[in-house]
Parts: C-alpha cells; structure tokens; sequence
C-alpha cells in the first residue's frame, strides 16, 4: 500500500514539475515604439562605442577590435551568428558572442535585452533577394 502512495505521489510531484518547463523559449513581447525607445536608450549608452551610432561598427574602439563589430546595416539573413533569427539575436544580447568582444548583457532585465534586440534589427537592409 504505501510503495502505491509513493509511486503515485513521485508521479504527481514529477507532472506538476515539468509543467513549469515547456521547452520553448519565452514569447517575446510585442514590438512597440516604447519598447524601440529603450532599446535606442541602452544601445546609445551600451552598444554604439563600439557599434557606432548607425551600427555599422565603424568606431575608434570598434577598428582596434579583432574581429571588428557587428555590422547591422547588412541585410539580416547575412549576420553570421543569427541570421536575423530573432531569438538568435536576443541570445547573443544576453549571452554575448565567444571569441569576440561581444559581452554578455545578462545584467539588463529581459525587457531590456529584448529592446535592444529590437533596436538593432532596425538597423538592418532588407532581406538579400533570393537568386532565381
């Protein structure tokens, strides 16, 4: 009788557990022109010293970097880690870019992180137009 309890209160425990890990990420919030201005807020005093002001990566500290900064201004599908994938460009705000000079920006809440992740897709050129 009470090996049953158990087996039926581990599997309650175990179901009620995994109900708080879906194994999807969390929907980004709307695009809005609140959510734009604070990410051109923390851009302007993150991101631009080494990204530039157009974000094209043409600063003083940004030619002294190896590799040099990202450039936004081409078109999304041409950024090499994400290839304007969304949730790409959010992790690599938040979790920063390996071998680069790309810092993790964890410290910001994830409202701010996806503001700025917003932000910085406005930079960029249409899609490069698929070859026929």
């Amino acid at each position: 009788m009470k090996r049953w309890l158990w087996v039926i209160t581990t599997g309650y425990l175990l179901l009620f557990s995994f109900s708080f890990v879906s194994g999807q990420p969390p929907k980004p919030p709307s695009k809005t022109p609140e959510l734009l201005g604070l990410g051109k807020k923390l851009y302007d005093q993150n991101c631009a010293s080494c990204h530039g002001p157009k974000g094209d990566g043409k600063t003083p500290l940004g030619s002294a970097l190896i590799p040099p900064p990202r450039d936004f201004n081409i078109p999304l599908d041409q950024w090499p880690h994400s290839k304007g994938d969304l949730k790409k460009v959010f992790d690599a705000i938040s979790k920063g870019i390996p071998k680069t000079a790309m810092v993790k920006w964890d410290q910001l809440s994830e409202r701010e992180r996806w503001g700025m992740t917003y932000y910085v897709m406005e930079f960029a050129k249409p899609k490069t137009p698929k070859k026929k």
